[in-house]
């Protein structure tokens, strides 16, 4: 079977009509997910001229004048809502500037004796009033749909008393791990078995990323139980990754069950994860990855991350634009991806491999500290040092 470019499958997962849907959820449980309507203001805030500090309430022409004080107004009073000429009224941070007032003077910058009020510090004329409207005025669109909800859009939505909004709802991904091989957390096996990885690291990945995720856990190399437990899983999943059993073997045992749906692509011509799978079930998916540690990592960024995006209405990964620190030589003529070091050094981002282990795919302890994916487009070839590269951030912690 011929493999098909990285440019060509990215583009068949390009064209695939993925739908949202939307849920409804409580304010303080929105965290994270995606806006799917418009927050519309239904009243100006403030509603009415406040004091942002503790002062006094007074017309600025009587500014040089003593002042008879009148009263007080304490945050959500109006008992004195007019004031006149030669009146002072104290007022408190949020509270009703009284009609008739033009300027808020500190009570550091005043002298009380009894009733009388004496300015000795002067201030500007509006000194401290927050106006109608200054935060937002009724029907401004406050927050557009399609914006990601953090403490700042939870903190408005609250001012506007809107306990419950509409979201869209986030892909739901289960993780299953495939192979007589392999053993779970706890267990002691043969000497040629080994403890699963996949299952954890792509399941922290996925729930890291946002998304409501099943660790499913290990099943043998067991086409009928394979199948039960994908099929299973895409009932109350979205997408259902798989890793082991998709490429040629006389186990892999995957690529078959698979396909027996309508596949996208089977076998791209990338290091690692060559015969990475993609398979549409109705309205859902299959993502079938390689069983070796470091190829299921970086195939789950490739495919399953953007398919799992699209149906919760997230952003897709950075790309950028770095430089190398050192000399690199390919030697691979695939479409490579490295884990790399990145910082941001005199203005540019900077990338090596320094302390990198080379090897095979399954080399899992380079992900340690790592932020970023090296691409390198097919060929073999040579960058000096300086050669501008592409580079795939998946650590949000780093930008």
């Amino acid at each position: 079977m011929a493999h098909i470019s990285f440019e060509d499958s990215i583009e068949l997962l390009n064209k695939l009509e993925i739908k949202s849907r939307t849920k409804k959820v409580g304010l303080e449980e929105s965290l994270g997910y995606i806006l799917a309507n418009d927050i519309v203001a239904k009243h100006n805030n403030p509603s009415f001229p406040t004091s942002s500090m503790d002062g006094y309430a007074i017309k600025y022409e009587d500014i040089d004048k003593e002042i008879k004080i009148i009263g007080s107004n304490p945050a959500g009073s109006f008992e004195f809502d007019t004031l006149k000429n030669g009146e002072a009224i104290k007022t408190f941070t949020g509270s009703f500037i009284p009609n008739g007032a033009d300027t808020l003077v500190p009570i550091e910058n005043v002298k009380v004796r009894g009733d009388n009020l004496k300015i000795i510090t002067k201030v500007n004329k509006g000194f401290s009033i927050r106006e109608v409207g200054e935060d937002f005025k009724e029907n401004e669109i406050i927050i557009k749909k399609g914006t990601k909800i953090t403490f700042a859009e939870i903190g408005v939505m609250a001012s506007l008393n809107i306990p419950i909004l509409e979201v869209i709802d986030r892909a739901k991904v289960a993780v299953i791990a495939t192979g007589s091989e392999i053993l779970d957390l706890g267990e002691n096996g043969e000497f040629a078995q080994i403890h699963s990885s996949n299952n954890y690291t792509l399941s922290a990945l996925s729930k890291y990323m946002g998304f409501e995720t099943t660790n499913v856990g290990l099943v043998r190399d067991n086409k009928e139980e394979i199948k039960i437990k994908i099929l299973n899983a895409l009932e109350v999943n979205d997408i259902v990754v798989t890793t082991g059993g998709v490429s040629v073997g006389d186990f892999d045992f995957v690529k078959d069950i698979a396909g027996e749906f309508e596949v996208i692509f089977h076998g791209v011509n990338i290091k690692p994860g060559q015969w990475v799978m993609v398979a549409k079930v109705g309205n859902k998916y299959i993502v079938s990855l390689p069983g070796f540690p470091y190829s299921s990592f970086v195939t789950f960024l490739l495919y399953v991350l953007p398919l799992a995006n699209k149906i919760s209405g997230f952003k897709e990964l950075s790309t950028i634009k770095a430089k190398l620190r050192d000399d690199f030589k390919k030697i691979n003529p695939k479409t490579q991806f490295v884990a790399v070091n990145i910082a941001f050094e005199n203005g540019e981002f900077v990338v090596d491999t320094r302390d990198k282990k080379s090897g095979s795919s399954g080399i899992l302890t380079n992900l340690i500290n790592n932020y970023a994916l090296m691409k390198l487009d097919v060929g073999f070839y040579e960058l000096p040092k300086g050669s501008e590269v592409e580079v795939i951030i998946y650590n949000k912690e780093f930008l």
